[in-house]
């Protein structure tokens, strides 16, 4: 596969936010260099390409080593959650691939009656949770309370700990935990 340099600067630009007036400008060339480089037209110099990755900056062997086309997604649609689980208890992950992430996000819907299983759960981070519908029965240790519509949760997921929907609503909860558990 041949080396794009056009497509690695523009992609580069992207993910900084800058447009190709302002990458000109902050490393002294015409907006018109940049267009020429991105659109492959030219083959810029090592000293002019230098000058270009100043305006990030950014050394030329990170440019030359690094892969900024993956560049990570921002905003997700409700069918672009990835699903985690089915079944009584749904579990949605914001993100795909959370390798090397340190925050786990998740859109939870429990039917009515459902629960985590009577043996309480227990792992290292911390958890943290918004009720956004419905009844949630959350028990921390030897605590245990019934939260509604806005009310919330945070503790440290060391301590042993279970979630029960409570009465005959579904009970919709955004959630967050580190490190990813699932």
């Amino acid at each position: 596969m041949e080396f794009d340099l056009g497509a690695r600067l523009r992609s580069l630009r992207e993910q900084h936010g800058l447009s190709q007036r302002e990458l000109a400008k902050r490393a002294g060339v015409t907006n018109g260099t940049i267009s020429m480089i991105e659109q492959n037209r030219t083959s810029p110099a090592v000293g002019s390409l230098k000058k270009v990755l100043d305006g990030f900056p950014i050394g030329l062997s990170e440019f030359f080593a690094s892969d900024f086309s993956s560049r990570q997604k921002i905003f997700y649609d409700h069918e672009e959650l990835t699903r985690i689980s089915d079944g009584k208890i749904a579990y949605r992950q914001v993100g795909r691939d959370l390798t090397g992430k340190s925050l786990q996000m998740l859109h939870e819907i429990y039917a009515p009656g459902s629960d985590t299983g009577r043996s309480m759960l227990s792992h290292q981070g911390e958890e943290a949770g918004v009720i956004v519908k419905g009844k949630l029965e959350v028990t921390v240790g030897t605590e245990r309370r019934i939260l509604k519509a806005g009310d919330a949760y945070y503790f440290e997921s060391h301590r042993p700990h279970r979630f029960r929907a409570i009465g005959n609503e579904e009970v919709v909860v955004v959630s967050a935990c580190t490190p990813p558990s699932f």
